[in-house]
């Protein structure tokens, strides 16, 4: 038996994957198949349950498997989360539908972009799986926003999909101290504290009827929580096409957790048949190269010679005429429930910029082998049969053909300000949500949610306290502190605008700023521990040295040749000051700065980087060193502000409603002003003399 079929617990009805397993092993898959999965149960200590055939074996299953953290569901948020907590040494079990299912890119296949690619690369110092199976995975690669700041770059990536796919799926099924158990989850059992009335998460009930006791639980269910899929005017129950929606667990999270919860949408466009489109009438945009890896562990990206491009075609207004024709066949359209702003269904962008007659439409393949591609920017729910009038109104798509329709999903989320900054509930101790669920929508806003939920997780079952990254640290921070503080009125996704402390936030540093602290709460592995440190102190000496290199501008003139005129004003430069001044790149100085000399690509990127920041990091320090006092002040937890007389009713309902922590989130929060901030800050003062008198 392989090494990956080991890793299967099976604890559902469906008798074909039992088959199935057994054809992998070579054997007969009639009866009697117990003995087969016994003999390998003994000889193996490996788990093999069938609901139907093993009662006992079933019912020793309930009584001894007790799992630190079970994580409901096996897409981007469930793989980091269940990965996270294996890393960490509890012991884990990932739920999931289907095996098949681990890992799949439901929608774009694409990871990173602009703030998304900072949260790939702090996943990655953190020792995630996602970014490097992206660059095992990845056919194209950019670094948007180059024409910006380095602080503002963002790491992109054309993803295959069944390269992904694949190897996430034997990442997590070859992950020592993580179970896969294929079941639904319906129901969640909790403990109720008679004195104080508080819950705690303690196992939950699957599909077929168990129940598996653990200590913590991640709920990581993405659209399925409820889901309903839009075409047209047919509303089908489902939380992605051809799969089932969780319903029970919606209820419970409602009607026993009593959560507050409201409802998202989210789209997906029709699939294209590359034989059947005109690219040569396109504009083509080819990968970066060499290409810039996700990974600080990756030296070179395993698709370097297979590298795609993209085309860029465009709506039209008889494309726009189609799109008003169809709004009463559109149920998903006229539905009151909000969908993302920055990523909007074509319907959404007619109807909101009227005045413009073309939208921008990207032609991405999906994979090396696939003759999918997949027309990023126009998600549609229109009927079928005007979705192919429509694509086919589009330059170069005069004979396309749809492979799949474009569909809408709308799904149940719950308010994330009733999360802890761990994204531990607050209403249930154990219980912790990532992902979707949390109205937030991307890849990679799931996977990030998913690492932070599965640290905290592990450390809850440890007993040893949490794992907290703020917003001075990384946009993880600034992620789970947006949600936590401020909620969600749409679908949540990053942006480099969102992070207050941009110029120390940078894709390129990720590792200096995480790596260690993931090391010492034992999220990261002693390999990228070492290499991490490894490159820090490299990049340090270099800059030492680059800082030390003074020189006065005659002197310099003599040993390089600026790229601009340097003024003669008498005061010395650093080799530090010539390269962040633009006088002259890393490579220049290799003469005078003997250390540069050996320094791979990416290295000298990262010198230039420090270099052209460093003379304003100083003054970032001090903004940073504001905000976290503001975060040890501590606000009690029974404050009452109906009692402040002097807020104003506008932050006297928000604090109430999101409970800040500290003075610093109570500012963040939408309608605190800096002048009810103070007013709160005083008060609180007041409180505590009071109580030290």
């Amino acid at each position: 038996m392989t090494p990956l079929l080991q890793r299967f617990v099976f604890c559902n009805n469906n008798r074909r994957s039992l088959t199935a397993l057994l054809r992998c092993c070579g054997r007969d898959a009639t009866n009697p198949f117990l003995a087969v999965v016994e003999s390998h149960f003994v000889r193996d200590q490996t788990r093999f349950l069938s609901s139907n055939s093993n009662i006992n074996a079933c019912n020793k299953f309930k009584e001894e498997e007790i799992y630190d953290v079970v994580v409901i569901g096996g897409g981007h948020a469930g793989c980091e989360a269940s990965a996270a907590c294996a890393r960490m040494g509890v012991k884990t079990a990932l739920l999931t539908q289907h095996i098949d299912t681990i890992g799949v890119m439901s929608c774009n296949p694409s990871f990173g972009g602009i703030g998304k690619g900072h949260l790939l690369r702090e996943i990655d110092a953190l020792d995630g799986l996602s970014p490097r199976i992206c660059d095992h995975a990845g056919i194209q690669f950019r670094v948007l926003n180059r024409s910006k700041g380095p602080a503002v770059w963002g790491p992109r990536a054309q993803i295959d999909r069944s390269l992904y796919q694949a190897r996430m799926k034997n990442e997590i099924l070859s992950t020592t101290g993580l179970d896969v158990i294929e079941d639904t989850v319906e129901d969640l059992q909790l403990d109720v504290n008679e004195q104080d009335g508080t819950r705690h998460v303690k196992g939950v009930v699957t599909g077929s009827g168990r129940v598996i006791p653990c200590k913590s639980t991640i709920i990581t269910t993405g659209t399925f929580l409820r889901g309903e899929i839009h075409i047209g005017l047919e509303v089908t129950p489902a939380g992605r096409k051809g799969e089932r929606p969780t319903v029970g667990l919606a209820k419970t999270l409602e009607d026993v957790c009593n959560f507050r919860m409201g409802r998202m949408r989210t789209g997906t466009p029709p699939r294209l048949d590359r034989d059947s489109i005109n690219f040569s009438s396109m504009v083509e945009q080819k990968s970066d190269f060499p290409p810039s890896p996700f990974s600080y562990l990756t030296q070179q990206v395993d698709q370097i010679d297979h590298l795609v491009s993209c085309h860029m075609t465009n709506t039209t207004r008889d494309c726009h005429d189609v799109v008003k024709e169809t709004m009463d066949q559109n149920y998903h359209i006229q539905e009151e429930v909000v969908g993302p702003r920055y990523c909007p269904s074509i319907e959404s962008k007619v109807l909101r910029f009227k005045d413009k007659h073309q939208h921008q439409v990207w032609l991405e393949p999906e994979g090396l082998t696939s003759n999918v591609i997949y027309p990023n920017g126009i998600s549609m729910t229109m009927p079928p049969e005007y979705q192919e009038k429509f694509v086919q109104l589009m330059p170069g798509l005069e004979h396309a053909k749809i492979i799949q329709h474009g569909y809408g999903v709308a799904y149940d989320y719950v308010d994330p300000r009733q999360l802890h900054h761990t994204l531990e509930t607050r209403k249930v101790s154990g219980l912790f949500l990532a992902g979707q669920i949390n109205g937030t929508t991307g890849y990679e806003e799931a996977a990030a949610q998913g690492l932070i939920a599965g640290v905290n997780a592990a450390l809850l079952s440890k007993g040893e306290g949490s794992f907290i990254i703020d917003r001075a640290e990384g946009y993880m921070g600034v992620l789970v502190d947006d949600l936590v503080t401020n909620g969600v009125s749409e679908p949540y996704r990053m942006f480099t605008s969102r992070a207050e402390y941009r110029l120390s936030l940078r894709a390129d540093n990720a590792d200096v700023r995480l790596t260690r602290k993931g090391f010492n709460i034992g999220c990261v592995s002693s390999e990228r521990y070492n290499q991490s440190l490894k490159t820090i102190d490299l990049i340090e000496d270099v800059m030492e040295e680059l800082n030390r290199t003074s020189k006065s501008v005659h002197e310099w003139l003599k040993l390089v040749t600026p790229s601009r005129k340097l003024a003669f004003d008498g005061k010395p430069r650093s080799a530090t000051d010539l390269i962040g001044g633009g006088f002259c790149t890393v490579e220049d100085l290799q003469a005078v700065v003997p250390s540069i000399s050996g320094l791979d690509t990416a290295t000298k990127e990262r010198i230039y980087i420090e270099s052209l920041y460093s003379q304003y990091l100083d003054k970032q320090e001090e903004s940073i060193s504001y905000y976290r006092r503001e975060e040890k002040l501590l606000l009690p937890d029974d404050l009452d502000y109906r009692t402040i007389t002097s807020l104003p009713n506008e932050a006297i309902e928000a604090l109430s409603e999101s409970r800040p922590k500290t003075l610093g989130a109570a500012g963040r929060l939408r309608g605190v002003t800096p002048s009810s901030t103070l007013i709160l800050l005083q008060y609180v003062k007041k409180q505590q003399r009071h109580l030290r008198q």
